[in-house]
This record gives C-alpha cells, sequence and structure tokens, in this order.
C-alpha cells in the first residue's frame, strides 16, 4: 500500500477543535505557535466562536497549528510515512511542513502572513464562496462568466466552488439551480482563489521571499498545477500564485492515483477530502483522522497494511 497524506483547507475549521488534544504531548504546539507569533493563538483552537473561525486572519492560522498537531500525532503513534502530500488552499502549507519543505515556524510564519494580507484583500473586497453540486466545471464556468464570479476549486466530480460578491454568487444560485444541480454557501469569510484576492498578492511575496524553503523529502503536488514538486526553487512562485488561481483538486486526485497511491489519510478537524477522493476515484482507499483515538486505531491499521503488502 502506497499512502498520501493530506491536509484540508478552510471552511473544515471546528469549535473547540483542539480540546480534545489537551492531554495529547503534540498540543504543544498551541504554546509554542503563541510564543513565535506573540498572541493567543491557542484560544483560536480551544474557545473561538464560529463566526470568528470564518475570518481569514483567525481561520488560517488556527487551521494550520491544528494540522501540524495531527501529524506529530500520526508519526508519534508509528503512522506510515507518506510516499507524497498534498493540500488543499491552506492546507498545502501543511503539507509543505509534512514534506520538510519548511519547518513549523517558517510554515507558521507564512501562514500568518498570508491570513493578515488575504482578510485585509477580503476587507477591500468583501465575498464567500458557494458549492455547486451535481454540474459539470464546463457548466459552472460559463454561468460564472455570465454574472462575474469565478470557478475557485475544481474539488471533484460534480463539485466546484465560485467565489465572488455575495449579490453575484446569488445570481449565479438562480442561474443555475432548478436543474439537477444545488448551490450550497460555504462556511468562508472570503472570496478565496479569485482576483478578488490580487491586493494580497505582492505583499504576501515579501514574506514568501524571506522564507527558507528545502528539498522535499516526498512528493508534493502543487494546487496550481496537480504536478508532484521537490525542487526548494519552486515555492515561491507556486504559492504566489496559489493566491488568485483555482485549487486544482480534481486533477490532484488523479495525480496521486496515477503515482500509485492506493490510501489516501486526511488529517483535519473535518473530513472533506477523502469525500472528495470517493466522488472522482472510489478506487482509492480512504482514512480520515481527527481525534486521538482515530490517530491511534488509525496509524495502527495503515502500519499492519503496509507490512502486509510488503
Amino acid at each position: 500500500m502506497t499512502i498520501a497524506l493530506v491536509f484540508p483547507g478552510q471552511g473544515s475549521q471546528q469549535q473547540g477543535m483542539a480540546a480534545p488534544w489537551r492531554d495529547h504531548p503534540a498540543f504543544a504546539r498551541w504554546a509554542e505557535a503563541d510564543e513565535l507569533l506573540g498572541e493567543d493563538v491557542t484560544r483560536l483552537g480551544l474557545d473561538a466562536g464560529e463566526e470568528e473561525l470564518r475570518e481569514p486572519a483567525a481561520c488560517q492560522v488556527a487551521l494550520f497549528v491544528h494540522h501540524v498537531v495531527l501529524l506529530d500525532a500520526w508519526r508519534a503513534a508509528g503512522g506510515a510515512e507518506p510516499a507524497v502530500v498534498a493540500g488543499h488552499s491552506l492546507g498545502e502549507y501543511n503539507a509543505l511542513v509534512a514534506a520538510g519543505v519548511v519547518d513549523f515556524a517558517d510554515g507558521l510564519r507564512l501562514v500568518h502572513a498570508r491570513a493578515e494580507q488575504t482578510q485585509l484583500a477580503a476587507d477591500q473586497r468583501p465575498g464567500t464562496m458557494v458549492a455547486c453540486l451535481g454540474f459539470e466545471v464546463e457548466e459552472v464556468q460559463q454561468a460564472c462568466d455570465k454574472v462575474g464570479v469565478y470557478v475557485a476549486n475544481d474539488n471533484a466530480t460534480g463539485q466546484i466552488v465560485a467565489a465572488g460578491a455575495s449579490d453575484d454568487l446569488d445570481r449565479l444560485r438562480a442561474l443555475l439551480e432548478g436543474g439537477r444541480g444545488r448551490v450550497r454557501e460555504l462556511n468562508v469569510g472570503a472570496a478565496y482563489h479569485s482576483p478578488h484576492m490580487e491586493p494580497a498578492v505582492e505583499p504576501f511575496g515579501v514574506a514568501l521571499d524571506g522564507a527558507r524553503f528545502a528539498e522535499a523529502a516526498v512528493p508534493v503536488v502543487a494546487n496550481i498545477d496537480a504536478r508532484p514538486h521537490t525542487a526548494a526553487g519552486d515555492w515561491p512562485q507556486l504559492l504566489r500564485q496559489q493566491i488568485t488561481s483555482p485549487v486544482r483538486w480534481r486533477e490532484t486526485i488523479g495525480t496521486l492515483a496515477g503515482m500509485g497511491v492506493t490510501e489516501v489519510v486526511e488529517l483535519g478537524a473535518s473530513a472533506v477530502l477523502t469525500g472528495m477522493v470517493k466522488r472522482t476515484d472510489s478506487s482509492l482507499g480512504r482514512r480520515n483522522v481527527r481525534t486521538p483515538d482515530e490517530v491511534a486505531a488509525k496509524a495502527s491499521e495503515a502500519v499492519e497494511a503496509v507490512e502486509e503488502l510488503a
């Protein structure tokens, strides 16, 4: 069995998602984040409300730290090391940590800068995102063009996300609904992966230019092109482009399968990406890891499966 570790992005957050981890050694990452940023990051994982966690500045930092807690716990439990990693949007930064491209401190600083700049961009150009379910990507793209919004994520077969101003997304809903599909609002506070985020690109580029990137220990499949990357020098430009470009997750799933992956393990606060995997390629095995108990059980299951096939 060949494993891919994947990490979800914004919209996967849960209130109190850090609480089950209080007694786990990996919970120390929250205190480390508090010290590195000089902010009460731990409060976001324990006490922040739903509305606060929708905001880019809070959501991105909280999810990044939470996913590193899960990654540390997976490894401490002896979970199988991946052959390849990937992350959806914000989750791409956790994939970079998992592959050794950036360490926790540098990854956290990058995410903090990204969160600040995308928050400022969202304040300048308010917007949100909707999931268009049951439609082909070409159909959604044509409807988006008509109402002035953007395809932001090609997530899975029949699952396309559009981003834009709320009023324009209402027009998109009216245009699409009534047929075979439906349109559902997402739990995010900005129009990510669209031109709404353009004001964030250059300021965030300063942080990227000052960051340290290493060669990847395992390939990281990038959101921008759905291709595996190992070169350290690829990431400053890829992460710049990611701010305003669509996430090509459906193609990413195809890339993982083409690289010989047989099992996708999602480390996150809620099961998001494995559902997309099921819709796109049901032949791939899927595991969700969200709690300390699931880490202990599923890390052991994954190791046993690898050993049986060795």
